[in-house]
C-alpha cells in the first residue's frame, strides 16, 4: 500500500500541550526539521495516565481529537519537531550518520519536580535519515509500551510510554501488511553515545562542549562543580551505565541490540523491538533473527556495554585535557571503573534476591550468586522463578525450589545449606525477586489479540507487570509466573519493529 503524503504541521490550537524546545535551541547542529505524516484515522490505543499526570498533561486533554494529533506530531505549541542527529556502532561497525529515520523530538516538558523531559514520537513517517520507511506497527508499538511500564515497575531505569496511537493507516513490511500507529513517550533525555560519535567527528570542539554541558546540566549537575567537570561527567555516565545493566543481569533480561546509538547516557532502558526474557536460565541466551555470532546475548552485555562507554570516552576525550594522549589516557581510567562499579550494583542487586542485602559482604554475595547460577543453568531451571522461590526457602518451605529440579540434587543441599545459614529475610527476597516479568510468550500473546481489536488480554497483563512483586491469587493468574510450555518452539526477536 502506497504510504500516505507527508503533510505540513497544523498551527498552535490552544488545547495542545506547550513544549520547550531546549535541545533545538541550544543544539541546531544535532537537529534537523521533521514533518510527521497526517494519520488518516488516529484513534487513541493506550494513554499512560501516570506520566501524563507527571508531566503536567491533562489524560482527558490528551483524548481529545486535538490531544490524540498531539500524540502524533500533526498538532504542537511552539517550535516544529526535530529528528535528532547521531551517528553510532552497529554491530561493531561505525556508521558516520543515523539518527532519527522515523522520529521527532516534540520538545521538553518539566515534570513535577522541575526535571526536564523529553516527549518523542516514533513511527511519524520519513525524516531525512530514514533508512526505510519511517512507519510502526501497532504491535510493535504496544510492546515498548508493555515492556516500558514492566521495566519501570521492576526498579530499572528506562523510557516510559505516554501514549500509542492507531493511525488508521496500513504500511507494508517484509511482505507484512500491518496497520500503523504512533508511540508516544517520555524520557530524561534521548541523547546516545551516538550522539557524542556524531559530535566528536565534526570536528568542533564548540559543538561537542555545548553537547556535554548541555548533558551534566541535565543528567550530572554536580559535575558542574567538579575540578574537571567533563571528567565527572564522564564518570557519572560510567557508574550509571553500569547500574543498569547490572539490573537487566539480574532480572534475566536480554535487550538484543546494544549498538552505541541504542545506548542513552542518561542510563534508561530505550527500544524493545529485539529484547526478551530469560525463561531457563541459560548464559548465552540470544533471542534475535539477526544476531548469529551473540554479539549482544545475556552474558556478553557487561563486556559491551564497557565497549560502548570505551567508544563514549574515545568522543569525550578532547575535553578531559588540553593534551590528546592525556585527555585519552583520563577517558581509558575512567571507563576502567566500569567493572568494578558493575560488579558491586551486581552483587547489591543479588544480594537483595537472595534476602541478605548488607548482612553478608558483596564476596559472599557474588559467590552465592554465580553459584545458584551454575546450578540453575546446569538444570535448566526457570531464572525468575527460582529467585522467587527461596522466600518461601527462607522461612523453612523448600518445597517449591526443590521442586524446580529432578531428582536429588546434592548440590542444591549444600547450597541451601550456605545460604540459609545467613538468615536470608524473605521480605527482602519478595521485595525484589518478581512474581511476574513479560514473559515472552505471554507478550507476543497479548500483542496478537490487541492488534487483532482485543485489548483484553494486553490490559490484563499489563496491570501485572505494574505490580510484579505482588503475587495474584487465583489459578488465572498462574500461568503468568510460568514459562513457555515445555515444547515451545525457542522465542525469536526482530530488529527494526
Amino acid at each position: 500500500m502506497s504510504a500516505v503524503s507527508p503533510a505540513r504541521v497544523p498551527r498552535v490550537r490552544p488545547a495542545v500541550p506547550a513544549l520547550e524546545s531546549v535541545w533545538a535551541d541550544v543544539l541546531p547542529e544535532l537537529s534537523r526539521p521533521v514533518s510527521p505524516v497526517r494519520a488518516p484515522r488516529p484513534r487513541l490505543l493506550a494513554l499512560n495516565e501516570e506520566v501524563a499526570v507527571e508531566l503536567g498533561l491533562e489524560p482527558d486533554a490528551l483524548r481529545s481529537s486535538a490531544g490524540v494529533r498531539f500524540l502524533t506530531g500533526e498538532a504542537h505549541a511552539g517550535p516544529a519537531p526535530v529528528a535528532q542527529v547521531y551517528a553510532g556502532h552497529q554491530w561493531g561497525v561505525y556508521k558516520p550518520i543515523l539518527g532519527d529515520g522515523r522520529a521527532a523530538l516534540l520538545g521538553e516538558r518539566r515534570d513535577g519536580h522541575g526535571r526536564l523531559r523529553d516527549v518523542h514520537l516514533k513511527g511519524i513517517g520519513p525524516t531525512s535519515m530514514s533508512r526505510v520507511d519511517g512507519f510502526a506497527a501497532v504491535g510493535p508499538m504496544l510492546r515498548e509500551y508493555l515492556m516500558g511500564e514492566a521495566m519501570h515497575a521492576l526498579g530499572v531505569p528506562t523510557t516510559r510510554a505516554l501514549a500509542v496511537v492507531a493511525t488508521g493507516s496500513l504500511h507494508e513490511r517484509d511482505g507484512d501488511v500491518r496497520p500503523g500507529a504512533v508511540l508516544a513517550r517520555a524520557a530524561a533525555s534521548h541523547v546516545r553515545v551516538g550522539s557524542f560519535q556524531y559530535a566528536a567527528a565534526q570536528e568542533d570542539p564548540g559543538l561537542l562542549r555545548r553537547l556535554a554541558d548541555h548533558v551534566i546540566d541535565r543528567h550530572h549537575p554536580e559535575a558542574a562543580s567538579a575540578a574537571h567537570p567533563h571528567r565527572a561527567l564522564l564518570d557519572g555516565i560510567v557508574d550509571a551505565v553500569a547500574a543498569t545493566t547490572a539490573a537487566w543481569m539480574s532480572l534475566g533480561f536480554v535487550h538484543g541490540v546494544l549498538s552505541t546509538d541504542n545506548v542513552l547516557v542518561s542510563a534508561e532502558t530505550i527500544d524493545y523491538g529485539p529484547c526478551a526474557f530469560l525463561d531457563a536460565y541459560e548464559p548465552g541466551a540470544c533471542f534475535s533473527s539477526i544476531d548469529r555470532l551473540g554479539r549482544y546475548a545475556y552474558e556478553r552485555q557487561p563486556a559491551v556495554m564497557r565497549w560502548n562507554l570505551e567508544r563514549l570516552g574515545e568522543a569525550l576525550s578532547p575535553l578531559l585535557d588540553d593534551d590528546a594522549a592525556s585527555g585519552e589516557r583520563a577517558a581509558a581510567r575512567i571507563v576502567d571503573s566500569f567493572d568494578a562499579r558493575f560488579l558491586s550494583h551486581r552483587a547489591a542487586a543479588f544480594g537483595r534476591k537472595l534476602g541478605i542485602g548488607h548482612r553478608a559482604d558483596p564476596a559472599t554475595a557474588t559467590r552465592l550468586a554465580d553459584d545458584a547460577l551454575a546450578l540453575i543453568a546446569a538444570h535448566g531451571v526457570d531464572f525468575t522463578g527460582f529467585w522467587r522461590d527461596l522466600a518461601d526457602a527462607a522461612e523453612g518451605d523448600e518445597r517449591a525450589v526443590r521442586g524446580r529440579f529432578l531428582g536429588p540434587v546434592p548440590a542444591l543441599d549444600d547450597w541451601l545449606l550456605r545460604w540459609s545459614a545467613l538468615g536470608p529475610a524473605p521480605d527482602l527476597i519478595r521485595a525484589a525477586a518478581p512474581v511476574y516479568i513479560p514473559r515472552n510468550h505471554i507478550v507476543e500473546e497479548a500483542l496478537d489479540a490487541a492488534v487483532a481489536g482485543d485489548p483484553a488480554p494486553f490490559e490484563r497483563l499489563l496491570g501485572l507487570l505494574r505490580t510484579p512483586f505482588v503475587e495474584r491469587a487465583g489459578s488465572e493468574h498462574r500461568r503468568y509466573a510460568r514459562p513457555a510450555p515445555e515444547g515451545s518452539g525457542r522465542h525469536v526477536t526482530y530488529c527494526g519493529t
